[in-house]
């Protein structure tokens, strides 16, 4: 794996927009240092016979199925417990 430099902290820097001081490159590139290190440590490991993962957990679908219901409220009930009415119209608040 590429070590990482002061020119490519600045590149990446740039690309995220950022400005750092002298005081940040610093513990940037200590910090990227680290980081790149861990995963040539992670990269050594012996992986022979491990199965992918395409997730992080075995669980399935626990919805439950959707369906129809018979309401015990008729339409008409809904119209006649309406707050406002004008001629046959239902009347709700302005939205705009």
């Amino acid at each position: 794996m590429s070590e990482i430099t002061k020119k490519s902290l600045e590149h990446l820097a740039d690309l995220a927009r950022l400005e750092l001081n002298a005081q940040e490159d610093e513990k940037f590139l200590a910090d990227l240092k680290k980081i790149l290190d861990h995963f040539q440590e992670l990269q050594a490991l012996n992986t022979d016979g491990v199965q992918p993962m395409t997730g992080g957990t075995e669980s399935k679908n626990v919805f439950r199925e959707d369906g129809a219901t018979k309401s015990s409220i008729s339409p008409d009930g809904v119209v006649e417990a309406f707050p406002e009415k004008e001629k046959h119209w239902l009347k709700v608040p302005p939205v705009f």
